[in-house]
C-alpha cells in the first residue's frame, strides 16, 4: 500500500463542552437514582432494585461515553475508522451518504449506507454501526462532520463517475 492512500482526509472528534455535559448528565442521573433508592426507599423492594439497576447502568453508560469520546473518527482514502484502529467501514463498501434533516442520524452528524453489513458496534457520542448503516456524530461539532460527509460524497461521486 502506498503512503498516499493512508493520508488522513478528515477527522471528527467530540467537542469538549458537549463531552463534559453528556458525561456529567449521565453520571448525575446515575448517582441521583442510587441516592433515591437508599434515601427514600420505595415501599416495594422491586422498585428499589429497579432504581439501583438503572442508576448503575447510567453510570456505566457515562463511563462508556467517556472512553468512546476520548477517541475520534478518521477518514482516509480507503477506510473510515476509529482512532483506536477499529474499522467502521471501508470506503469501497459505502453505497450512499445521507445528511438530510429527516435522516435517522446522530445529532450534528451523517448516515452512511453500506453495500454489506458489518455487525453492531457502538461508541456513544461518536459513532454507531448497525447492519449496513453507520451513523457518525453526536457530541461532534457540526462543521467537522459536515466536512467529512462532503469529502465522502466527493469520493463517491469520483468512484461512480458522476
Amino acid at each position: 500500500m502506498d503512503e498516499s492512500s493512508e493520508e488522513v482526509l478528515a477527522v471528527v472528534r467530540a467537542s469538549p463542552g458537549r463531552r463534559i455535559l453528556g458525561i456529567a448528565s449521565l453520571s448525575i442521573l446515575g448517582f441521583l437514582l442510587i441516592y433515591i433508592a437508599f434515601a427514600q426507599p420505595p415501599a416495594v423492594l422491586l422498585w428499589q432494585v429497579f432504581l439501583l439497576v438503572v442508576g448503575a447502568v447510567a453510570i456505566w453508560g457515562a463511563d462508556l461515553m467517556r472512553r468512546a469520546t476520548a477517541s475520534c473518527v478518521v477518514l482516509t482514502e480507503t477506510t473510515l475508522s476509529d482512532a483506536d484502529g477499529t474499522l467502521i467501514a471501508r470506503v469501497e463498501d459505502i453505497a450512499s451518504i445521507d445528511r438530510g434533516f429527516f435522516a435517522f442520524k446522530p445529532s450534528n452528524g451523517f448516515l452512511v449506507r453500506l453495500t454489506r453489513g458489518e455487525g453492531r458496534t457502538w461508541r456513544p457520542g461518536l459513532w454507531w454501526r448497525i447492519g449496513n448503516r453507520v451513523g457518525v456524530g453526536g457530541m461532534t461539532p457540526g462543521h467537522q462532520s459536515k466536512n467529512m460527509s462532503e469529502i465522502i460524497a466527493i469520493i463517491l461521486a469520483k468512484r461512480d463517475g458522476i
